[in-house]
């Protein structure tokens, strides 16, 4: 047996194993990171609600309590769950928007955790948002080109010579037409917003980018319009897109694979099409079963939750989802179940299957 102490850039691993094994860690470790432009490992957002007062604990509110996952270059992640499970915090704290209270967030082998600002500067470009309300998440103030162009001239995207026929472009490749380069948001509808905040984002060239409910706000038809641009987007430039939505049929649409999140915890996550055809939890069975089907003659057995969703504040032992669930057993009020994958490419947390 050889000890090895091993310094990366991304974290630090001890290991007491052979040197062959830890060949093996090693290489399976830089194969992840190549393959992975994200890794989120047991990421933690805590709130503070009150402060030390005559001896007692100060109380948080577990946003994202422990949440791992990797999103695959080019690929996209679908984040789903009922209001208040964390889905937006997750987001803006990989952005660093919001500051981790633990865990890991790597982004091209580099933990934007740790990162000092200046170096957190130098990567805003290859990491974008789109918002869920274009109206508040533009100027008022700014014609679309200055939107558009004002981070371009922060990081020097382009020279200056280029400025104006790159924003052209880049509107032209958003379906947004020449003439709208002086009109301010205020004359546009909410899906041509939409494209506006599209434009915004992918502009710098980013390489990841969180869209948080970009079509909730829209019609259905105009749904349609704004996440086939985004997958053309996709696939002319290879964006890697975490996805963020209410609508599974959406994220079925969009997504390559799907985390379904419930109170600040991962509870499945897989492939999209073995989470859509054979979903495993009691909460994803739930979900699905909510989703309107075309045909009239299809009859849908809805699953009803009981009771409300516990306080992230205060949640319960063992399992957050047992007030709730049909299938609650004693060991899910003193165990949480690990989320552990129970068919290749497909994770559950949950009592019900193996967690040997």
């Amino acid at each position: 047996m050889v000890f090895f102490n091993i310094k990366a850039e991304y974290a630090e691993f001890v290991y007491d194993i052979d040197e062959g094994d830890l060949m093996d860690v090693m290489v399976n470790d830089v194969k992840d990171m190549n393959d992975n432009i994200l890794v989120v490992k047991n990421l933690k957002k805590y709130y503070p609600v009150s402060k030390f007062s005559l001896g007692k604990k100060k109380v948080f509110v577990k946003a994202v309590d422990g949440v791992s996952f990797t999103i695959k270059r080019g690929t996209t992640m679908g984040l789903v769950g009922e209001s208040g499970c964390g889905k937006t915090t997750i987001g803006r704290t990989i952005l660093r928007l919001h500051e981790v209270t633990s865990g890991q967030v790597m982004f091209d082998g580099k933990d934007l955790s740790k990162l000092a600002p200046r170096e957190l500067r130098k990567l805003r470009p290859q990491l974008q948002m789109i918002f869920q309300d274009p109206y508040s998440s533009l100027s008022p103030r700014l014609p679309v080109g200055e939107i558009i162009g004002e981070a371009i001239k922060e990081h020097n995207i382009v020279p200056k010579s280029q400025y104006r026929a790159y924003i052209l472009k880049v509107m032209k490749d958003c379906g947004l037409q020449p003439q709208y380069f002086y009109r301010y948001p205020h004359e546009f509808s909410g899906g041509q917003r939409q494209r506006i905040s599209i434009a915004r984002a992918v502009a710098l060239n980013p390489k990841f980018i969180i869209c948080d409910e970009p079509v909730s706000a829209l019609d259905v038809s105009i749904q349609s319009q704004i996440i086939n641009l985004m997958m053309d987007l996709q696939e002319q430039f290879g964006y890697t897109y975490l996805f963020i939505s209410h609508d599974l049929s959406v994220v079925e649409h969009i997504s390559d694979t799907i985390g379904v999140m419930y109170l600040g915890s991962m509870m499945e996550m897989g492939d999209k099409k073995l989470v859509f055809s054979n979903p495993l939890h009691p909460y994803t069975k739930a979900l699905l079963s909510a989703v309107p089907v075309s045909d009239p003659d299809v009859k849908m057995n809805r699953i009803i939750l009981k009771g409300e969703i516990p306080s992230p504040i205060n949640p319960p032992s063992g399992c957050k989802f047992r007030t709730r669930c049909q299938d609650c057993m004693e060991i899910c009020s003193e165990k949480a179940p690990e989320l552990k994958e129970i068919e290749k490419g497909h994770m559950v947390a949950c009592h019900l299957y193996n967690q040997s």
